[in-house]
């Protein structure tokens, strides 16, 4: 055992640490989703198919509010933006080919991205990637799984407070990402702008309005260093 860690590489060893670590977040998903009103069988297929924690925290943190499935899917898919962004990087770093060129857009998430760009050498950057990415996806689904067996049996998520939880897991999701000023600025605006919106506004669209916040900020600050 001891020589099968050795003979890892250090971005491998990187990629199973940042996939244990993330995929234990799915236990929250799980249990959370299946509160929600999701099925055990419908939140491991969302895991499974929409795979990227902030916008499956948002989804079901919008259904659970009581937003229509519109709404939630609006906001999944805004904070789901990044990914595709993401997906430029991926491609230029491994430039896969064929059905590896279908997994690599699957697991191209901020773990494997995270992992890989803090390489130098470029068989490193793939070795990153493919690690994290791989390990994400199973462990991820895999306590989605468990967490959703263990919420089913939890019963009324308001007895066990889990009905704002939501909230509260995603921004752990989020925050060990922040780094210098301008991401956290950019949390405290959105923040401010979802707790604003939420007495004023129908369920589903505080977390919309926040995204599109969060975008615009994001867009105007790449703007102004580009000058």
């Amino acid at each position: 055992m001891a020589s099968t860690v050795r003979a890892l590489t250090p971005a491998q060893r990187r990629g199973l640490s940042v996939g244990l670590a993330t995929g234990l977040y799915g236990i929250s998903f799980g249990a959370l989703a299946v509160t929600a009103g999701l099925s055990v069988w419908q939140a491991s297929a969302l895991s499974a198919l929409m795979f990227t924690g902030g916008s499956q925290f948002a989804f079901i943190g919008v259904v659970a509010g009581g937003g229509a499935l519109g709404s939630a899917t609006a906001a999944a898919s805004l904070l789901g933006v990044r990914n595709a962004l993401y997906g430029v990087t991926a491609n230029a770093m491994l430039r896969p080919h064929g059905w590896r060129k279908l997994l690599a857009a699957q697991v191209t998430i901020d773990e494997s991205i995270a992992t890989a760009s803090g390489q130098d050498d470029p068989d490193e950057e793939r070795r990153g990637f493919w690690t994290a990415g791989a390990a994400v996806f199973v462990l991820w689904n895999l306590f989605t799984l468990v967490g959703a067996l263990a919420g089913n049996a939890l019963g009324d998520p308001t007895v066990w407070g889990l009905d704002g939880a939501a909230v509260a897991a995603f921004l752990g999701l989020l925050w060990p990402r922040l780094s210098g000023r301008d991401p956290i600025a950019i949390a405290v605006v959105a923040a401010a702008v979802t707790l604003l919106a939420v007495p004023v506004v129908p369920a589903g669209l505080p977390i919309i309005l926040a995204a599109l916040v969060a975008a615009l900020m994001t867009w105007a600050h790449v703007r102004s260093r580009q000058r």
